[in-house]
């Protein structure tokens, strides 16, 4: 008889997996990740069939993860501009506060490994984001542009801003700012 899951070492499996591919790359072996969760390699098996399994349930679980942070605590504000600069800083406070997650997902984002469905999901958690930007450009240069080209002219400005931020913790509030003003003057 199988033995059951448990939530506790499947939740250790994808925080060894953040931590190892942050340092190691997605080159990273199962056995690397295993070790660092504390668990045999045969058990990390148990909870995800293949590596590709690993990372795409990761790459999911990281993007849902900041829709979450992001949508938490919305900002009342009635202006689009402080909406938008909320969600803008409360990405970039979790990015700071987790490095390591946001590395993983950024090397995640890229991966071959993680397919179209998992995009999909990715892409369905951050919903509200969307329509967020799509309301702030409505009426900007960016109104005939497909919503997609903007989000994705919106992830690289949020990519260096978070690098920047993480680099020069002294002035992450001035690099996030700034990178929220170019990104709100591309829109509007």
């Amino acid at each position: 008889m199988a033995r059951p899951r448990s939530d506790e070492k499947r939740n250790a499996i994808l925080a060894a997996a953040t931590r190892v591919i942050a340092s190691q790359g997605l080159s990273a072996s199962t056995a690397m990740i295993a070790k660092e969760a504390g668990v045999s390699n045969g058990s990390l098996f148990t909870y995800f069939e293949t590596k590709a399994d690993l990372l795409n349930r990761l790459y999911i679980e990281l993007k849902e993860e900041i829709a979450e942070v992001v949508a938490k605590e919305p900002h009342q504000g009635t202006s689009l501009r402080d909406r938008t600069f909320h969600m803008w800083s409360r990405w970039g406070h979790w990015a700071v506060t987790f490095p390591e997650k946001q590395k993983a997902l950024t090397l995640l984002t890229v991966s071959d490994d993680i397919t179209p469905e998992s995009h999909q999901a990715g892409h369905d958690a951050f919903r509200e984001i969307r329509e967020l930007i799509q309301l702030s450009s409505a009426h900007g240069p960016m109104r005939d542009i497909p919503l997609y080209f903007t989000t994705a002219l919106m992830n690289g400005l949020s990519e260096a801003t978070i690098h920047f931020m993480i680099e020069d913790p002294d002035n992450a509030a001035m690099h996030c700012v700034r990178g929220f003003e170019a990104f709100w003057r591309m829109l509007t």
